[in-house]
């Protein structure tokens, strides 16, 4: 079936940039009039910002343990990878394994011409092949879809608040009066930052994982694979020991099925939709596809 644009998820891309945009201003403004080091917020602004843009990618890969595989050494991940981006009219991403008994996959990358698709050796083992295809295709969606660049940027936005909010009583009670007074401004400051930043990247996380799902199946032109595929890996979370779920979670945006170690807050704070309403998104174009 021919690919389709997401208009909601352009939408919701271009907003949470605009959102995004706004908070960092303001946050960097707020950070200057506290009479806080220019240098300190230059290294935030620039320096930083730009090493998370080019070194995106490779900053993923190396916090979850992936590798870079050749096609000599999975050959038939990389067909099925080249075969998936003729499908999609893509660029062939690099591919990377990554050593976890979860079973997961994710993409990271800019753009479509600096991609990565990673999977875990887990859900090679646990996914039959047209399976593991709608797991690729949905991976490569995000690709297609242009999204991966916009949670990266909105995870960095609330990674530094989070530097701030770790750090801002240490550097308060170090400081003299004034600049200690400061700090602690800044550490509030930062907290709401933080929260605006996660809700956002939240919000926009539901929708995109939707949007991939629905991708995957205009590419495959198979959603039950992947309504199959996404049943396997959700019953195999149940039996992935807990250190390992929690060693994973600090990836839980990017991946496709999320490793969740305990009760953690619905709703606004979720990064993917409930497997009930991704399948019944699925099945929509289930009907879509088949014409009836």
């Amino acid at each position: 079936m021919k690919w389709k644009r997401d208009a909601g998820l352009s939408g919701r891309i271009f907003l949470t940039w605009a959102l995004l945009l706004m908070v960092y201003l303001i946050f960097m403004g707020i950070l200057w009039a506290l009479g806080l080091p220019s240098g300190f917020i230059v290294l935030i602004a620039v320096v930083m910002g730009l090493v998370q843009y080019f070194f995106s990618d490779k900053l993923v890969l190396m916090s979850t343990g992936s590798k870079i595989v050749e096609s000599d050494e999975a050959p038939d991940l990389h067909r099925t990878i080249e075969k998936l981006c003729r499908e999609a009219d893509l660029p062939k991403p690099r591919i990377a394994i990554m050593p976890s008994p979860v079973p997961n996959a994710f993409a990271t990358g800019r753009g479509p011409n600096h991609a990565v698709v990673a999977v875990t050796d887990s859900i090679m083992q646990t996914l039959n092949r047209d399976e593991l295809e709608a797991v690729l295709a949905h991976e490569l969606s995000h690709i297609k879809n242009r999204d991966i660049l916009t949670m990266t940027v909105a995870s960095f936005v609330a990674m530094i608040a989070s530097m701030i909010m770790n750090n801002f009583l240490y550097a308060s009670i170090f400081s003299d009066r004034e600049e200690g007074g400061a700090w602690i401004i800044a550490g509030i400051v930062a907290a709401i930052v933080y929260a605006i930043s996660t809700i956002l990247m939240m919000a926009l996380s539901r929708y995109r994982e939707f949007a991939a799902d629905r991708g995957a199946a205009y590419i495959t032109g198979n959603p039950d694979a992947l309504i199959s595929a996404l049943q396997k890996i959700s019953k195999r979370m149940d039996y992935v020991p807990t250190r390992a779920k929690i060693a994973a979670e600090g990836a839980n945006a990017f991946y496709i099925i999320p490793a969740i170690s305990g009760k953690t807050l619905a709703g606004l704070f979720s990064t993917h939709p409930t497997l009930e309403k991704r399948i019944k998104n699925l099945e929509d174009v289930r009907r879509e596809i088949r014409g009836y």
